[in-house]
């Protein structure tokens, strides 16, 4: 990403201040700064460019009703000229200004010839700086991640961020790779993967000491949905290179673990598979039987995602950890029950969920519980194999979705799964259109508060 916050004192005075400070601050400027504002209607919220004698810009300021939000600037990096700004602000607003004004600096810029030059935000105070930065890098490897056209997002390029984040942070990181999964017992994800010609594979990422509580990361990592044999219409399948979105959301969670050092053994596995349409394509009514040993009748080949979840999340067990959290673009039934802004989460831990849903709130990430209802479990029940893929009710789907997922969870784990949209479908302050990080600020300062070495 490109850095548009630095640790200085110089610049144009940047003032931002909130809707009921306005009008004090406005009667202390000079006749001339309150005659410019007059006569240019400035009602007192948003943002007004104050010139000095040559006509040049020798001040700006910003007004918001809540500078405690963290995207109140989202947008001013854009909106001002490509100049460096000088922050002026009361000190307890500084953190959430730095995070607003990085993440609204955001662009998704490969494809294009030329990038637009940004305005530069000074701030005196370089632990601040770097921490709104990192925040910033986290939050844009996801956005970058979800946004890459497919044919440049299949598992093997999933495989390669993964490889340079482990390089970053001096983490370990191996993978399961095509046929190689039936030997190592990963039936769904070969079998969701098999049709394409970008093998499946599995992807592990350890970081941290052997000694330290055991935190383990699940992504779902499907590179580019089709539906397989049960086909989308053109309309659902237009924006499913974000179906990899979970795995960008691990992906930002662990970087943002891993640059602030926290005292945990990290792992981070990823099921990486593309369900495309083939000859060999899983077909509606075949059975597999899962790592865990659990058969599963497939009633839908668009229900593919807690498929491959359901191996990865059996491997993550293997090790006990002390909490598990997956996060996924898993089903439209959330969509509908919550909207696209707002991610929902399941959990078997009332306590942590509670925190992770207040954390959000402090951060402006917020979350919503679902509950894990257990009498759903009858939906997936199957004739010829231990349960299905998906319900063949319409309504609960995303609860049923959870369900299939507990079945693959330890009586005991203290378990965190959230079904995420992935993706802004409208513009808002500091969140563009297209791949957006939904829970991640919230659960790393979960996180953060949980095992801070204060």
């Amino acid at each position: 990403m490109n850095t548009t916050l630095v640790a200085a004192n110089q610049g144009i005075e940047l003032v931002v201040t909130t809707s009921d400070q306005y009008q004090a601050w406005l009667e202390k400027q000079p006749a001339a700064t309150q005659n410019w504002l007059r006569q240019t209607q400035f009602s007192g919220s948003g943002l007004s460019l104050i010139p000095g004698a040559e006509g040049k810009i020798a001040q700006a300021i910003f007004v918001h009703e809540d500078l405690n939000h963290y995207f109140s600037c989202g947008d001013l990096a854009k909106q001002l000229p490509a100049e460096q700004f000088l922050l002026v602000a009361e000190q307890q607003y500084h953190k959430a200004i730095a995070f607003s004004w990085a993440v609204g600096s955001y662009s998704f810029d490969p494809y294009r010839e030329n990038a637009a030059r940004q305005a530069l935000l000074a701030i005196d105070d370089h632990a601040l700086v770097e921490e709104a930065i990192m925040h910033a890098r986290a939050i844009s490897l996801v956005r970058d991640l979800i946004n890459t056209p497919p044919m440049d997002m299949m598992p093997e390029h999933l495989a390669e961020s993964m490889q340079t984040l482990a390089d970053e942070f001096n983490a370990n990181f191996s993978q399961v790779v095509g046929d190689q999964l039936l030997t190592e017992n990963y039936p769904t994800i070969h079998a969701v993967g098999r049709a394409s010609i970008h093998p499946p594979r599995l992807l592990d990422l350890s970081w941290g000491r052997q000694s330290d509580p055991k935190i383990t990361l699940v992504g779902k990592g499907v590179c580019f949905d089709s539906g397989g044999l049960d086909i989308k219409a053109s309309a659902g399948m237009r924006n499913m290179k974000k179906d990899m979105g979970g795995a960008a959301h691990v992906l930002g969670l662990a970087q943002l673990i891993m640059a602030k050092k926290l005292p945990v053994r990290l792992r981070v596995i990823i099921p990486a598979v593309e369900n495309a349409v083939s000859s060999n394509a899983l077909r509606p009514g075949d059975v597999i039987v899962t790592r865990k040993g659990i058969s599963v009748e497939i009633h839908n080949t668009d229900a593919e995602g807690r498929l491959v979840l359901c191996d990865a999340l059996a491997e993550a067990e293997n090790d006990s950890p002390e909490l598990l959290i997956d996060f996924a673009t898993l089903t439209g039934a959330m969509r509908i029950a919550l909207g696209t802004e707002l991610p929902g989460f399941f959990s078997t831990n009332q306590q942590i969920a509670a925190q992770v849903t207040a954390a959000g709130t402090q951060v402006t990430d917020p979350v919503w519980q679902m509950p894990l209802y257990t009498p759903y479990k009858d939906y997936l029940k199957s004739e010829v194999a231990d349960m299905t893929n998906c319900s063949v009710m319409p309504q609960g789907g995303s609860i049923a979705a959870a369900l299939y997922l507990q079945e693959f969870i330890d009586e005991g784990t203290d378990w965190l799964h959230f079904d995420i949209m992935g993706w802004n479908n409208r513009a808002l302050s500091g969140r563009p259109l297209g791949g957006e990080a939904f829970g991640v600020r919230a659960v790393f300062a979960y996180l953060q508060n949980r095992y801070s070495t204060k």
